[in-house]
């Protein structure tokens, strides 16, 4: 789910910038700090939209740059379980696919592509569902539902995790013959 939050923040304006308007130098740090970051309570930030800078800041003892109080808001995407989401997959391989959700990837494990019995394709590149012929290919439209989703550390990429075996999830086009 996207969401977008003000939040409030104090940013230190270095002095070796001071010729710059005071909003492109606050834009830029906040940019720096926030953009990427993940955090269990606002989600994956994806951009910084909106800077409101308060031209009043003070200089702390023992610190020749100013501080300024600002607000700003923030574009993020937070990954709920149980939240229906669609996307294309990216790659195909024995154990299943990655789907790009909006900034991230989720994972599909083979068995949580269909209800059919599942199987990997290597000389096409594809999972083919046995009894139905249907398959799932890179660049194909899909329809999951989240069931886990972990954060992580700094450094790593969020993990999430997605099934396709319930109705109207699956590839778009199986949903969409189906009525």
């Amino acid at each position: 789910m996207f969401r977008v939050l003000k939040l409030r923040d104090v940013v230190r304006v270095d002095p070796a910038k001071m010729d710059m308007p005071l909003e492109e130098v606050v834009f830029e740090a906040l940019r720096k700090k926030y953009e990427g970051l993940k955090d269990k309570t606002l989600g994956i930030v994806i951009a910084v939209i909106d800077v409101n800078v308060n031209p009043m800041g003070y200089i702390p003892v023992g610190d020749g740059a100013p501080y300024h109080v600002t607000e700003f808001t923030v574009l993020t995407y937070v990954p709920i379980v149980n939240e229906v989401v669609e996307g294309v997959v990216e790659t195909v391989g024995r154990s299943g696919v990655t789907v790009s959700i909006g900034p991230i990837e989720g994972f599909v494990h083979i068995q949580q592509i269909a209800d059919d019995e599942t199987t990997y394709d290597i000389a096409r590149n594809v999972i083919v569902c046995r009894n139905t012929k249907r398959f799932v290919a890179q660049g194909d439209r899909v329809r999951a539902r989240i069931t886990s989703v972990s954060l992580g550390a700094s450094g790593r990429p969020p993990r999430v995790s997605m099934t396709m075996r319930q109705p109207y999830l699956g590839k778009l086009d199986w949903i969409f013959k189906k009525s």
